[in-house]
């Protein structure tokens, strides 16, 4: 695996938002950046795009993102073809990808665009969406600075080392976030919830996230970790912590998906 972070751009400033954020992950792991501007092979006249020709797109985000951060190695690489495919064939072998949630193409009103989606579902490394366009507007000073999505009973390994190690690389709170939902049986009787039987129900899941966690605390003792179980749907509870958040790390999914479309912050997808 090359030890790179890619960001893919297009010609809008939420791709340019999106490659800021990703200078500074590359800055802050280290790394070199290659900023990637997939051009579709039946795209627009590019006389019709000026000043943002194909070829130009990915060396005028470089120079962008060099005037604001001065040790920043990166360099710019033009791909003809389907965007999915170029992308996701550019990130086979880098630590992460890294693109806005939508791109200059679709619809106004559609919070996902159809690259992020396609890419949150199926690449085979670690992807962020990054929301909105204000490079500035997420911050480390925020209370919880990694917030990890976790099936306790099921744990993947994928999102719980790539959000250990975000936060141990941030010297920020990770805060471990486990749902559940009562058994089946209770909705189908006509009695209310016993308050002992929703606090023992509630317990041992507690119990399942602590178990889930325990090994990776003794890889990260440095990491301080906030164990969290919540009577919600994980896109639910997920969308209310992203607003207290730098980063938002999930598993590939259903969840990851729904969550994108609500996200206050940047959301790291990443395979099992």
């Amino acid at each position: 695996m090359e030890r790179v972070i890619i960001a893919g751009v297009d010609r809008s400033a939420r791709s340019r938002s999106a490659a800021d954020w990703a200078a500074r992950e590359a800055l802050l792991r280290g790394l070199p950046l290659r900023v990637v501007h997939v051009s579709p092979s039946r795209g627009p006249d590019p006389a019709q795009q000026w000043p943002y020709r194909p070829e130009t797109v990915a060396d005028r985000a470089v120079a962008e993102l060099a005037e604001r951060h001065r040790v920043l190695s990166a360099r710019g690489m033009t791909l003809d073809g389907p965007p999915v495919l170029g992308l996701r064939a550019q990130a086979e072998d880098a630590e992460l990808l890294v693109l806005g949630l939508r791109g200059d193409g679709g619809h106004a009103g559609v919070a996902v665009g159809s690259t992020a989606s396609a890419l949150a579902a199926e690449c085979a490394r670690p992807v962020v969406l990054v929301p909105g366009t204000s490079a500035g507007r997420w911050r480390p000073s925020r209370a919880d600075g990694v917030v990890l999505g976790i099936d306790a009973r099921d744990p993947a390994d994928g999102p719980l080392g790539f959000a250990f190690e975000a936060a141990r690389t941030r010297g920020a709170r990770l805060h471990a976030v486990h749902c559940w939902t009562l058994p089946a049986q209770t909705a189908r009787s006509p009695l209310p919830v016993l308050e002992e039987d929703r606090a023992t129900w509630e317990d041992e899941q507690v119990q399942a996230l602590s178990d889930a966690l325990r090994p990776w605390r003794g890889k990260y003792p440095d990491v301080d970790v906030l164990e969290d179980v919540r009577l919600l749907s994980p896109a639910e509870a997920l969308t209310h912590t992203s607003g207290n958040a730098e980063l938002v790390v999930a598993g590939q999914g259903a969840t990851a998906l729904a969550l994108l479309r609500h996200a206050q912050c940047p959301v790291a997808v990443v395979p099992a």
